[in-house]
């Protein structure tokens, strides 16, 4: 093994999202240090199932709906409204 080429290993703390904290060895930061951790298996929806933390806000979709009005293809409130215009086109043939 070279000399003073490997980054330094020591003891840091982890911090998990629910506040629990352990101890490992790391390269992070100094010895000592504290690793926040924002997101971790109890909050990562690959591991809870679920969109926990998922931020709707942000997003190329949610930019999309931002922009162009939350219009989606088989919505339910494009097909109602497609049932509406069918039963007045209905309605004025029958008049005819």
């Amino acid at each position: 093994m070279k000399a003073d080429i490997h980054p330094d290993y020591h003891e840091i703390t982890v911090k998990m999202t629910n506040g629990k904290t352990f101890k490992t060895r790391s390269t992070y930061g100094k010895k000592g240090d504290t690793l926040q951790l924002d997101v971790d298996p109890n909050t990562h929806p690959a591991w809870t199932g679920g969109g926990a933390l998922i931020n709707k806000k942000d997003g190329r979709v949610a930019e999309f709906n931002k922009r162009f009005g939350n219009i989606g293809l088989g919505s339910k409130k494009a097909a109602e409204s497609d049932k509406k215009d069918e039963a007045e086109k209905k309605d004025e043939a029958e008049k005819a």
